[in-house]
């Protein structure tokens, strides 16, 4: 089982353009309680902070984690292997460049370690025509029902609208009904069916869509 305490990364300080806000602590599950002595993740302020090129190894690690403990009862056992962090790290680095201000991820830690991120920007695919794409949400398991993937969310909606997007869509896997129940909770409309083109793994999926975009 993923800890949700995950081990602190060696990352530098946040730079000036990476704005940081601290929430006051929330009570996640029992599974974040601290073992004897320890100070954990259930009673550390919670922070969230944009994502830069420094943060690229660490999101690639953490999406590895969280996709395979999801999607290891629902993917084939080749694709769990071969979406390693040697193969996310390139699709991170480019993602956190910079390169295009309409991306943007927002990264969750406690301690210095991940608990969760979002990623947004431009359509990836044609399947979302106008609408911005959230194209990650992954929160920790011991995490869930804490209301992270809600700010987070929230986040993304505000971002996409931002940037001129009159309203979001992301894909989720078919069989991922727990993520399915979260976003249909958060007023998302599955809206069509479509399969994913791989390039290791043509996942059967539903587009979900906010149109229009939601106040956030």
């Amino acid at each position: 089982m993923l800890r949700c305490h995950l081990p602190r990364s060696l990352r530098p300080c946040p730079t000036p353009d990476q704005p940081v806000l601290v929430l006051a602590p929330y009570r996640a599950t029992e599974r974040c309680r601290p073992g004897p002595g320890r100070r954990g993740v259930a009673e550390a302020a919670l922070t969230l902070r944009t994502a830069g090129p420094a943060d690229a190894a660490d999101a690639a690690a953490f999406h590895v984690r969280i996709w395979r403990e999801t999607y290891a009862a629902l993917a084939p056992a080749d694709a769990v292997a071969a979406l390693d962090e040697a193969r996310r790290l390139p699709q991170w680095q480019e993602a956190l460049s910079g390169a295009d201000p309409r991306r943007g991820t927002l990264l969750a830690e406690r301690d210095g370690a991940i608990v969760g991120l979002v990623s947004h920007g431009p359509p990836g695919s044609a399947v979302y025509g106008a609408l911005g794409e959230v194209k990650h949400l992954y929160v920790c398991p011991s995490c869930r029902g804490s209301g992270l993937g809600r700010r987070l969310m929230a986040h993304a909606f505000r971002a996409l609208a931002a940037a001129g997007y009159p309203g979001a869509g992301l894909a989720v896997v078919r069989g991922n009904a727990g993520a399915r129940a979260f976003y249909r909770a958060l007023g998302g409309r599955e809206a069509r069916a479509f399969t994913d083109p791989g390039p290791l793994w043509k996942s059967d999926n539903i587009l979900v869509v906010w149109e229009p975009m939601p106040a956030g």
